[in-house]
């Protein structure tokens, strides 16, 4: 079938059909549009060819035609904008590989094996370092607002998770066991100020529980949004894989 789109019209409609889940309308546009080569942007132009082989990668996680998906993560370049998901799908996919193998879902020291087993390729890897799912910029916005309000509101949550490109689970789970560690922390210090006589607490300048930190200490912060320009929110949330529905398995 002959190509009866635009460049850009190609590209709306893989980003669409996309953002929208509706992978089996994506599969068959896909099907009608010539295969991508090495030249496919001398007819697609680069925004358009990016956008098809992001979308045929995403159906290929729908399908559950893994390997292809590696093979057009590893043998193509993309820009940072399809970082996100495709980053996504790439860990997604080798978490599930393992699942199968191993007959069982991954805990938390199971996904971390897997990625240090499979680390992101160069071609959608943006330089930083993600420890246990969280990059480093993203804990920083989420220690920087701990420190000012330990206890966010629902809203905040979801602010900070679309400041961080985070979910508002992931959001909420990371201040709940931060919160944990700390009283765990101050318990600790506690018994040790239990076995040190009070002379030596007065002559340092420490009482008794003066380790802890009262909320008053700190002004309450601003709202995530206004830490971050509306373009920077709206591109920190990547389409949601739970619209790509869960892959359908078939031999590869």
């Amino acid at each position: 079938m002959a190509m009866v789109f635009s460049e850009d019209q190609v590209a709306c409609v893989c980003e669409v059909l996309l953002q929208s889940g509706y992978m089996d309308r994506l599969a068959a546009f896909l099907r009608s549009l010539p295969s991508i080569s090495p030249s496919s942007s001398s007819y697609l132009g680069l925004q358009g060819a990016e956008s098809v082989l992001k979308a045929r990668a995403a159906v290929a996680f729908h399908q559950g035609r893994f390997t292809e998906l590696y093979a057009l993560i590893e043998g193509n370049v993309f820009s940072p904008r399809s970082h996100s998901l495709l980053q996504q799908l790439w860990l997604r996919a080798h978490y599930l590989e393992a699942e199968l193998q191993r007959g069982r879902p991954l805990g938390a020291v199971g996904k971390y094996r897997v990625r240090r087993k499979f680390p992101l390729p160069r071609t959608i890897w943006d330089g930083e370092e993600t420890s246990y799912c969280f990059k480093e910029k993203s804990r920083c916005v989420l220690r920087e607002w701990y420190c000012r309000k330990p206890y966010p509101s629902p809203r905040e949550k979801r602010d900070l998770a679309a400041a961080t490109g985070l979910t508002a689970t992931q959001v909420s789970n990371w201040f709940k066991n931060r919160r944990q560690r700390d009283r765990a922390a101050q318990g600790r210090k506690g018994q040790m100020e239990d076995s040190v006589p009070q002379q030596l607490l007065c002559s340092t300048g420490t009482s008794r529980g003066g380790f802890h930190s009262s909320d008053d200490d700190f002004s309450p912060p601003t709202s995530p949004r206004s830490l971050f320009p509306c373009s920077q929110l709206s591109s920190a949330h990547p389409p949601p894989l739970s619209h790509l529905g869960p892959p359908h398995y078939s031999p590869y």
